[in-house]
């Protein structure tokens, strides 16, 4: 009787059993081993945050424990680039004898030429190669204008998905079944990956790691907070959000899966029924947009402004403006309570990125690409294309961007998103025994230097006019 045929399960950002379609497919086939090629250099290059790397390590562990029980063993390669992940996949399929590598694909310039490579060089060995589409709900371009080319206005891109979706809807796939347990030895998790410390026991409380996390995670936002979610979640004194970026970004868990959930809680409905969770399906749309608008403008990637014509922006060249923003220093309450919980947590608030990031690029007129490569150093949940998204529309230099006049006044937006001054008391103890009225501003002279607060690093009427005239100086449109 002949051996069963073994596959190679090559895992990434997709860290779990559930959902995953190159798993399952592969678990279809026969027995399957995991592999997972650590490339440090590489995520160093990337600007990959610490506190990310380690979350995947963690989450790593806790697939490991769950793989065991299904009887898969994981296997941890290393390579200094790339390059060489063609190699080391061939070379454990020798090592194993496996004739067939199943992985989900990865967006963006490096990865797909990546993962391109791997294809070829399997093919030219005579082995199978499959690949999924498994992050995202439709494949890069897969949604069309009628003209057949993609979409740049969220809105239109928006209302093509929920036709695709109303036609079909995507199903969540279950986890493989056990198999036989094998012979081959998994590798052992790394209690760090080279070059990168371990999170803080603080941080790790924040973000704990597994498929189970991410959905008891899940389940607590849909179950208590989505109803409410279009009210609440410009509200970062409140706990409004899912906080499920990180798990999103790490494949722990699915879009599929969040999909789901809000739809079982709105009846099936996409566009209307409870405003929550419509909304809340308009953000996990926004981030599907951003990953076909990195493959379809592959500029993107290279860290070029969406619209052209803003490249010629005047960007100003200020060290100690920039030093200022990142170590939340500049003397606006809303914006150093924003960049000190980034810098504590790994994580900001949805509308406080918008916030910090339109003051380093319009008020400071601060190259956008420089607040995009400091958050993505710090992002538990730092993706290149929700974050470079993200950091283009602040800037009007990106699709469906802000209008170049459009610049958020920190003050109202810190009024209006934390009235009674909640979070800015959390983030920034110096100010917590100011009124509800002083917190978002704090008076100059004698007691602003008795709370050890800077003054405002810049003037933000006059800061607005001046990237106003940048942006109006290019002929930008509206």
């Amino acid at each position: 009787m002949s051996q069963a045929p073994l596959s190679l399960w090559w895992l990434r950002a997709d860290l779990r059993l559930q959902d995953n379609h190159a798993l399952y497919h592969a678990s279809q086939r026969g027995p399957v081993v995991a592999v997972f090629i650590a490339t440090p250099a590489v995520w160093r290059a990337h600007d990959d945050a610490a506190i990310k790397v380690d979350f995947w390590r963690r989450n790593l562990q806790s697939l490991a424990a769950a793989l065991q029980e299904k009887g898969i063993a994981l296997r941890i390669l290393e390579a200094d680039s790339w390059e060489q992940c063609p190699q080391r996949l061939l070379e454990c399929a020798d090592e194993l004898g496996a004739d067939a590598l199943y992985f989900n694909d990865e967006y963006g310039l490096h990865e797909q030429a990546r993962d391109d490579a791997v294809v070829d060089a399997w093919q030219a060995r005579g082995l199978l190669c499959q690949r999924y589409t498994d992050q995202l709900l439709f494949p890069p371009g897969g949604l069309q204008t009628q003209a057949g080319t993609m979409f740049k206005v969220y809105s239109q891109f928006r209302r093509r998905a929920y036709e695709a979706l109303h036609g079909s809807l995507p199903s969540c796939l279950p986890a493989p079944e056990a198999q036989t347990a094998s012979a081959i030895a998994s590798s052992s998790v790394p209690d760090n990956f080279s070059g990168f410390s371990a999170a803080s026991e603080a941080q790790q409380a924040l973000w704990p790691a597994g498929e189970e996390a991410a959905q008891e995670r899940l389940q607590h936002f849909t179950q208590h907070l989505l109803e409410d979610y279009q009210e609440d979640r410009d509200r970062p004194d409140l706990d409004g959000t899912s906080r499920l970026s990180a798990y999103l970004a790490a494949g722990v868990i699915s879009p599929r899966q969040c999909l789901h959930a809000a739809l079982q809680l709105n009846h099936g409905e996409f566009g209307s029924g409870n405003p929550g969770a419509v909304s809340w399906i308009n953000e996990l749309l926004w981030r599907e947009f951003y990953k076909h608008i990195l493959v379809c403008y592959p500029r993107v990637s290279r860290h070029r402004a969406f619209r052209p014509d803003t490249e010629a922006v005047a960007w100003r060249d200020d060290p100690e403006g920039l030093h200022a923003w990142q170590q939340g220093e500049t003397g606006i309450p809303i914006v150093d309570a924003a960049m000190q919980q980034l810098l504590q947590t790994g994580w900001m608030h949805n509308r406080l990125r918008m916030i910090s990031a339109m003051f380093l690029s319009k008020n400071l007129l601060i190259d956008w690409r420089e607040g995009e490569r400091w958050f993505m150093q710090h992002l538990i949940d730092g993706d290149l294309a929700a974050n470079n998204g993200g950091w283009q529309w602040s800037a009007s230099t990106g699709t469906d961007s802000a209008p170049y006049f459009r610049v958020f006044n920190p003050l109202s937006q810190s009024q209006k998103c934390d009235p009674d001054g909640t979070f800015i008391r959390q983030w920034l103890p110096a100010l917590a025994h100011l009124s509800p009225r002083e917190v978002h501003n704090p008076p100059a002279g004698d007691l602003l230097n008795a709370v050890d607060y800077p003054a405002p690093i810049v003037d933000l009427k006059s800061s607005r006019q001046r990237a106003i005239e940048a942006f109006r100086s290019l002929g930008a449109e509206a």
